[in-house]
């Protein structure tokens, strides 16, 4: 594989998947369709910048960039090329900003397909709040917490069928001649599928990472009293892989006495997906991490977003056992392209989230400090500007230069 322009070292996964970081590891980009050019523009001097004051020197990434959506059509033909799959998994780590997704016909979502083709199991989406961001609710302060949304299972798997077509008419006659089962007249018809290895691996993930960072829970939301034996199954399979794996470290909700909590353990939950949807509009900071299903986690981190600011203000990871991508949340606002005014808050929080993921911790605390106070000074984009009283608004790559001279 060519190997040439990068400049650094490979990260490395020992035998048990942990990540060796080099202290000039090679990372790779993707800068995405759209907006993309104009929030990776704004996003690298800040990562860069921020690894430079927190390690004097020391420590540098070494970016290469790689090919996806309407760039590499251009350039090769394919809107996916194999090498950018073959290098993100060299790379271990990578970042990318929005991609563009065909609705309604066309290929399938190229977000999706690097999630399944990487094996990209858990979509991780933290969410808090930063003072003096416009929110809809009286107390997005209370909002903090990290959803786990499981990746490659539930609808999101693509297994389904148009109304009309051959595949679909089969499968019809197939259920109704061996279950008994009539579907209505030319139904398109999608297949939900959830495994045990899908919602443990996920699960397994979101307790480590509760336990790591010393969070009090971990809630397995789902529609279990509905579809009783795929969200049924994923809330009876999420609790077995807490008792089996962190018996001594965990404990169910409701096994508490007198609803207290025991020190040091991390308290297993459970809540129906639709009531849930309350709950974290009235009473958020009952919750920290939260592990669901695909379709689930995606209305819901998107619906606690809003609480904080938006999608713009909305970081997140795809993250499996041999690789780790970090994007932007939001679409590829084509009407903004190349406008130098977008938002570039998610991609740069993402980052955050890279850096975290890489063990640079005092990097990524430098990066969130500089924006709260960028964004308490009213140093914000259009997005923001228009519902802050006294901002100042300022361009995407304006946004990210203050968010470098806001750093101690």
């Amino acid at each position: 594989m060519e190997q040439t322009g990068w400049g650094g070292e490979w990260i490395t996964l020992d035998a048990q998947g942990a990540m060796n970081v080099p202290p000039n590891p090679n990372i790779g980009f993707i800068e995405g369709d759209g907006t993309g050019p104009d929030i990776w523009a704004a996003t690298r001097p800040v990562l860069d910048a921020a690894i430079l004051k927190a390690y004097g020197g020391s420590r540098k990434i070494h970016w290469g960039e790689l090919l996806a959506g309407e760039k590499a059509v251009e350039e090769t033909g394919h809107p996916l090329p194999m090498k950018t799959i073959d290098m993100i998994r060299k790379c271990v780590v990578a970042i990318k900003g929005p991609l563009t997704t065909p609705v309604g016909t066309g290929m399938r979502s190229l977000n999706v397909t690097l999630r399944r083709v990487l094996d990209l199991y858990a979509c991780i989406r933290p969410v808090r709040y930063f003072p003096g961001i416009p929110s809809p609710v009286r107390h997005p302060e209370r909002v903090d917490m990290v959803v786990f949304r499981e990746n490659t299972e539930d609808v999101y798997a693509g297994i389904e069928w148009e109304s009309g077509s051959l595949e679909a008419e089969k499968l019809a006659h197939f259920l109704y001649d061996n279950f008994n089962v009539t579907l209505p007249e030319r139904a398109g018809v999608g297949i939900k599928p959830m495994s045990p290895t899908g919602t443990k691996r996920l699960v397994r993930q979101a307790i480590a990472y509760a336990l790591q960072r010393g969070l009090p829970s971990v809630t397995l939301v789902h529609k279990g009293n509905i579809m009783k034996y795929t969200e049924g199954a994923f809330r009876k399979w999420g609790f077995e892989l807490a008792r089996d794996e962190f018996a001594d470290r965990t404990v169910a909700e409701s096994d508490l006495q007198e609803g207290k909590s025991p020190e040091g353990k991390v308290v297993i939950k459970e809540r129906i997906a639709d009531s849930m949807f309350q709950q974290v509009l009235l009473r958020p900071e009952e919750y920290s991490v939260i592990a669901t299903p695909n379709l689930n986690g995606d209305y819901l981190s998107d619906a606690l977003a809003a609480q904080v600011g938006g999608l713009g203000m909305a970081p997140g990871a795809n993250v499996g056992d041999e690789a780790a991508v970090f994007e932007a949340t939001h679409g590829t606002a084509p009407k903004y392209a190349g406008l130098d005014k977008i938002n570039p808050g998610s991609l740069i929080l993402s980052g955050v989230m890279m850096l975290d993921h890489l063990g640079w911790a005092e990097a990524a605390t430098l990066i969130q400090q500089a924006m709260e106070r960028t964004i308490g000074e009213g140093i914000v984009t259009y997005d923001l500007a228009r519902q802050m009283q006294g901002a100042k608004e300022v361009g995407c790559s304006r946004f990210g230069r203050a968010i470098i001279e806001h750093m101690d």
